[in-house]
Order: structure tokens, then sequence, then C-alpha cells
């Protein structure tokens, strides 16, 4: 029974579940009446979102698709917030900013589908790491603008965000460690294959 009242396992159940709601499908459903899990990239986030309610409505598809973002990214941020206001150690932050991604990319709503990760990832890292998650965002909306690739913006976004992690924390306080911050990227990199196929085969699509 410690096992059902342990601070630390709980706090990790809360984020696989918390980060598992799919708020993309579920606002596509109540306000434009599509389900993104059958077309478009068949993904719960945001640009599959704007994607498949655009072909409907164009200005309902640009709020639903910026409600997807903000509320993927909350949940993500909201259940680290939480983890710390709890005075819970930093390990045990992490270990939920990890499941909250793995919970998104991976509901147990779902079937174990998902998302690709990016927005939550935003989330949990902006309350682990903020400032090199701020320098991400730049980077992320810098290639969103010139490229025009959601894909390509993400990723490069990521690829920033590791390196100033490792620029600005060297020796990352507390857990010592970057190995939380490569199974969250491992896991955005994972669920972003089927892009990278596409980008190489010059078969990605922009975002109008």
């Amino acid at each position: 029974m410690d096992f059902l009242t342990n601070p630390n396992i709980l706090c990790y159940l809360a984020a696989y579940l918390i980060g598992g709601i799919p708020f993309g499908l579920l606002l596509a459903k109540k306000f434009a009446g599509v389900d993104v899990k059958s077309e478009g990239s068949q993904s719960i986030g945001a640009t599959n979102v704007l994607r498949v309610v655009k072909a409907r409505d164009p200005q309902l598809a640009k709020k639903l698709a910026a409600a997807t973002l903000a509320l993927d990214a909350l949940k993500g941020l909201l259940v680290v917030l939480a983890a710390k206001a709890l005075g819970l150690p930093e390990a045990t932050q992490w270990g939920a900013a990890v499941l909250a991604v793995i919970g998104h990319c991976f509901s147990p709503w779902l079937r174990f589908e998902g998302g690709k990760g990016v927005a939550t990832g935003v989330g949990v890292l902006a309350a682990m790491l903020p400032l090199p998650t701020l320098i991400a965002l730049g980077a992320w909306f810098v290639l969103g603008k010139t490229l025009r690739i959601s894909s390509v913006a993400s990723l490069g976004a990521l690829a920033t965000l590791l390196a100033a992690s490792y620029i600005l924390y060297p020796d990352m306080p507390a857990i010592h460690s970057h190995a939380p911050v490569w199974i969250i990227a491992a896991i955005i990199v994972y669920k972003h294959i089927p892009n990278i196929v596409r980008l190489l085969r010059g078969e990605e699509k922009r975002v109008a």
C-alpha cells in the first residue's frame, strides 16, 4: 500500500495521465465535428488540427490549432509546476516532465497513440529549463516563418534547446545529468520519423 501512497509515484501517474489528455482530438470533435485521428497525419497535435479543420473552416482552424497548442503546452507546464509546488525532489520533477511527454505521445486514452510531443515538451521544459526553452522558441519561430515546414521548425528548435542546455548548464543542477532532456528529445524525434522520411523524399508539406 505504501506504493499507492508514495508522493513520487502519484506524481508520475498524474503526469502520465494528464499528459495523455488529447486536447486536439477533443477540440476538433467538439467544435468542428471532425476526427483528427482519421484524417491528415492522424496526429492529435496543433498542426494536424489546423490542416484537417482548415478544409472546412479556415478561421475556426486557426483558433482550434492555437487552443490545442496552448493546452498541450499548459498541461506539461502545470504538471511540473505542481511537482515543484509540492516540494518534490528535482529528480521527481524531471521524471514527471518525461512522463507528461510520454503520456502525450503514447496516450492511455487513445490506446497508446498520440501526438508528436513538441508542445507538451515545450511546456515541461519551460518549467525546468526556462532560458534554453526561450532560445529554442526563438529558433522555432524563425525556422517556421522562413521555411514554413512544421517538422523542420520543431526539430531545429529541439537541436537548439539541446545545445543551449549544455552551454548554459554544463552540469545540470541537482541531477547532474542531461539524460531527461535527451529522453524527451529522443521521443520527439521518434514521433517525427515519418516527417523525416518525407523530408528526405522532398514530400513534406508546408504550412500554408
